[in-house]
């Protein structure tokens, strides 16, 4: 069964507030300048936003925060933000691949920005039942 897609926008001043949530200032994350330097395509998400952006998603299907029991991806290609208004948009699914006996149930999860998966081996684990 597919769950129903989830769409979040990005833009840089989300780069922003984030680097100053998490304390993540590296300038990868909102100098274009820095970020081609070191080879990137420009200003990249930070990893663990594009991750939380995902866990929201997951939490919303689970329909609480604490029904999610365990998360985890692996980090594909980097989300790139363009200098914009419009930012880009990551596109979370997921299939669900098991329903146990206990009241649990695992989720597949895709996540894409321009049709490209950002992330690999995405699961969960969901609480079904208090």
């Amino acid at each position: 069964m597919e769950l129903p897609t989830q769409t979040f926008r990005i833009t840089r001043a989300d780069l922003v507030r984030y680097a100053g949530a998490s304390g993540d200032f590296n300038p990868i994350h909102w100098n274009d300048r820095t970020a081609t330097k070191v080879g990137l395509p420009g200003v990249i998400a930070h990893g663990m936003f594009t991750m939380a952006l995902v866990g929201r998603a997951v939490t919303t299907w689970a329909g609480a925060p604490d029904a999610v029991v365990d998360f985890g991806v692996r980090f594909t290609r980097p989300v790139v933000v363009p200098d914009d208004e419009q930012g880009t948009e990551i596109e979370v699914n997921a299939v669900v691949k098991e329903v146990t006996e206990e009241g649990l149930t695992r989720l597949d999860v895709t996540a894409t920005c321009l049709g490209e998966k950002v992330l690999s081996q995405a699961r969960a684990i969901v609480r079904t039942t208090r």
